[in-house]
């Protein structure tokens, strides 16, 4: 006897479609899978064999061989499970083939016949309604993320007894729905808040300008001086995600299964913060069978990089590639993958090894070689992918002990989105331009025109104070955000003159 059961898998943070195809004759009992299984799905035959006979259903002492197909690509996970099981008893004709045609089955089994959570839920079920498939099956801690896709009737149950009497029409059950629109009342709703912040009125102009333009960013500061706190509020003032963003972020999420059960989007842009010793490949992705790094869970948010010279030096050139081209491509023998690294980087990092060169109420105990040792370990290259390096002085006394709050983020998120609407009328029409830390030298030509007093004014500062050729065109396209702040169509000196204060670490001082 013979049935076939539709299911799915992801690649990268995409999905296909795995056809389960049971076929069982009257042999040596024995149960073999075929079609490229990993160790997980070669496991399933022990948790399904457990759990239909668990679900006080007999298990047929024939000869099973099972196939997923396509059989050239490498299928892995635990969510399989439920397919072969009902594609067994299928077979058996334990079950009604009527409905089987037309619907996708996904789910882990428990020993004891209920149903675990599975990863890729989202994007599978999208892959599903693209397909023309009308109805899916998953375990009910899956079913709030596939539950946001329109057009497609999405299941969520409990064990494999419910999944049977569903497919023998046994028993009615009504499909999940969640509503989008009372999700995205909820947007924004940030724990950390910009007027938590005392003082720093300097860095919190810099953030509000490398929001508004999608610069880069990189504080530099003693020890205590607020760079993790101020950084951890920057998505407060980022534009909200729209529809689109926020599924393909959630995608990701829901790909690597870090997204929580009772969540169905994610609405808030992420913010990520790995430590300094993560390896290179958590950071941009891999493994045999690849998988997102921090990089892409960071897509449409903020990657947050403390103690930025303490990172090994591999791990911080790998970044050189997602911060140009804004995806990462991770390639193994047989098999290439893209994932989206749309992302802020934000920086953090002490002015020396014992944090105190800036610090004017404490004594650096470095020399001169150590202080240019240690800024020697962020490389030109990726320095040169950072618009924005803004000093973060010690927090002053008379700050710390006002009752004063600060602007709250909500008001500057609004200057901000302003800004943005003016950069995205300038570039309509442009592909891969949307923000003004996305323009190249074309488009810096063409849309940042600087007139004599602007030219002078660049030229004294790229002589007086050592600026390095990479600074010229950071200060153009940053001076430019900050006019578009302005509600100004064309740059000014005075844009000109703080863009230049935004380039620390360009300077002689520091040794570069």
């Amino acid at each position: 006897m013979f049935s076939k059961i539709l299911s799915g898998a992801t690649f990268g943070i995409d999905a296909y479609l795995v056809e389960v195809e049971t076929h069982y004759e009257k042999q040596l009992p024995s149960i073999t899978i075929v079609g490229l299984p990993d160790n997980a799905v070669k496991e399933s035959k022990e948790r399904v064999l457990a759990a239909i006979k668990n679900s006080g259903i007999e298990f047929p002492l024939k000869k099973i061989t099972i196939n997923l197909a396509p059989a050239d690509i490498k299928k892995e996970g635990s969510s399989f499970d439920l397919p072969i099981a009902i594609g067994i008893l299928a077979a058996t004709e334990l079950i009604k083939t009527e409905l089987l045609g037309g619907i996708i089955i996904l789910g882990e089994l428990s020993l004891d016949g209920s149903l675990r959570k599975i990863k890729g839920s989202l994007p599978i079920t999208v892959e599903a309604r693209r397909r023309g498939i009308s109805k899916i099956i998953l375990p009910v801690d899956s079913v709030k993320e596939a539950s946001i896709v329109d057009g497609i009737e999405v299941y969520g149950l409990n064990n494999l007894n419910e999944v049977i009497q569903f497919l023998n029409e046994e028993q009615k059950f009504e499909p999940v729905h969640t509503n989008k629109e009372e999700i995205f009342s909820q947007i924004n709703s940030y724990v950390h808040d910009f007027s938590d912040v005392k003082g720093q009125e300097n860095v919190k102009r810099a953030l509000e300008i490398a929001a508004a333009g999608g610069h880069n960013i990189l504080m530099i500061g003693p020890p205590g001086s607020g760079k993790t706190m101020l950084a951890k509020r920057l998505p407060s003032i980022l534009p909200p995600l729209n529809f689109e963003e926020a599924l393909e972020t959630t995608k990701i999420h829901s790909v690597a299964g870090i997204l929580k059960k009772d969540e169905a989007l994610i609405t808030e842009r992420p913010f990520r913060s790995p430590h300094h010793t993560i390896s290179d490949a958590a950071l941009i992705g891999g493994g045999s069978i690849p998988r997102p790094g921090e990089v892409s869970f960071a897509h449409h948010g903020v990657l947050f990089l403390d103690e930025l010279p303490e990172f090994k030096k591999n791990v911080l050139e790998v970044l050189r590639q997602p911060l140009e081209d804004y995806k990462v491509t991770v390639s193994r023998s047989k098999m290439s993958l893209e994932f989206p690294a749309n992302f802020m980087l934000a920086a953090a990092m002490n002015p020396c090894p014992c944090g105190f060169f800036t610090d004017p109420s404490k004594e650096c105990t470095c020399n001169t070689s150590q202080i240019q040792k240690y800024m020697a370990k962020i490389s030109g290259p990726l320095l040169d992918r950072i618009d924005i390096h803004i000093e973060v002085p010690a927090v002053k006394f008379k700050d710390l002990a006002s009752s004063a709050t600060g602007e709250k983020s909500v008001e500057i998120r609004k200057r901000v989105i302003e800004a943005r609407d003016a950069q995205s009328k300038r570039f309509e029409g442009i592909k891969h331009i949307y923000k003004n830390a996305d323009m190249s030298s074309k488009e810096i030509r063409k849309f940042c025109k600087l007139d004599a007093n602007c030219e002078e004014l660049l030229k004294m500062a790229m002589t007086r104070l050592g600026l390095s050729a990479r600074a010229y065109d950071r200060i153009i396209k940053v001076s430019r955000t900050i006019a578009d702040l302005d509600n100004s169509s064309v740059i000014a000196p005075q844009h000109i003159s703080e863009a230049i204060q935004y380039r620390s670490l360009d300077r002689e001082l520091w040794g570069h």
